[in-house]
């Protein structure tokens, strides 16, 4: 089955001429659905073109260091070291959450319910079929078929691997020893898919899968996702207001680099996989004409874009993220000689 996620917005994303400014990025496949939208929007009442390759994490932040796009994304935060040698700035965007989905026989959207060390256990191989005792304990009224239970995880460098497998850190030490979280790793089990786009298509068309994907490919391709329990214990559903309380006590102002990572945090209504998605762009750009129009692009976004975020699943970031964002934007980027690009 091939996924129709925004056809048409995506079609123009990626395909527009414009007489505009053609502005590039890569990275993140998480945020991918969001910026289509937003691109689309911005391309019909401005002309220019946010041209972004959705070649997940790993490649956003390779091309961003490397200078041949002028803004890279990414779901996995680069630490104040990292930003401070390649000179870059670190921005979020939104938040959304990873979620598990599965391709099981009589199995319905949020029939399911799994908690982090099942879904370990599950990753790591040990737990091989789906009436496994582990799976029926946590949902003793839902027949479960005795059904192999196929891995699918990605293939390429993806922060929504970084948010899967830092949650799964926090609750497995098992995983934690033998795994570890990290945009690419050695999966003990599986099959590698390309993008939340390849792991949903091969969820949906292998018989016992499981995999994971950020909610608005699941939302939009209709595959069933399970529930989960959270760290308060409590079974919740994927949907904005949970991530939206993942997010309820980040401490974004206080972090080097807004760098928050949402995984596993307290709450009896959050989404334990939650996630921010992060732009990344030159302090020192090298094209600063395209530079600022990047800037501008994002700051129409965090003003004009929350009801399409949000009508997409993922949560616009707080009005004094935003206030914070750009005046870093105004002081810390700047051109040759020293002068702000970014003007509004």
């Amino acid at each position: 089955m091939k996924i129709k996620l925004l056809i048409a917005a995506i079609a123009l994303f990626a395909t527009t001429s414009a007489f505009g400014a053609d502005i590039s990025g890569a990275g993140a496949t998480f945020p991918y659905p969001v910026y289509a939208k937003w691109s689309a929007v911005y391309n019909e009442q401005t002309g220019n073109r946010i041209n972004y390759q959705s070649i997940g994490s790993g490649g956003g932040i390779r091309q961003i260091q490397q200078r041949t796009v002028t803004f890279g994304a990414s779901d996995m935060p680069l630490s104040l070291e990292q930003l401070s040698r390649y000179g870059l700035i670190q921005f979020p965007t939104v938040i959304g959450g990873d979620v598990p989905v599965v391709n099981i026989d009589g199995i319905t959207i949020g029939q399911l319910t799994l908690n982090g060390p099942t879904i370990a256990k599950i990753f790591l191989g040990e737990i091989k079929r789906w009436n496994d005792p582990a799976i029926q304990q946590l949902n003793p009224t839902v027949r479960l078929p005795s059904q192999s239970i196929v891995v699918v995880h990605r293939s390429d460098g993806s922060g929504t691997t970084f948010i899967w497998t830092d949650y799964l850190s926090k609750v497995s030490a098992d995983w934690k020893a033998r795994v570890g979280a990290s945009t690419a790793v050695e999966w003990p089990v599986g099959i590698g898919a390309k993008g939340n786009e390849g792991v949903a298509n091969n969820v949906a068309q292998t018989k016992g899968a499981i995999g994971y994907v950020e909610y608005a490919y699941a939302k939009q391709a209709r595959l069933t996702f399970a529930k989960m329990i959270n760290k308060a214990g409590k079974v919740v559903a994927p949907e904005a207001a949970a991530f939206q309380a993942a997010a309820a006590n980040a401490d974004w102002l206080g972090t080097p680099g807004f760098g928050v990572i949402l995984t596993n945090q307290s709450g009896e209504n959050t989404w334990p996989i939650t996630g921010a998605t992060f732009i990344l762009i030159h302090k020192q750009p090298s094209d600063p004409a395209a530079s600022a129009e990047a800037l501008k692009f994002f700051a129409w976004a965090y003003i004009n874009g929350s009801r399409m975020a949000e009508e997409l699943d993922y949560v616009p970031m707080p009005p004094n993220v935003v206030d914070a964002v750009k005046k870093i934007w105004r002081t810390q980027i700047k051109d040759a000689s020293d002068v702000p690009i970014f003007r509004e």
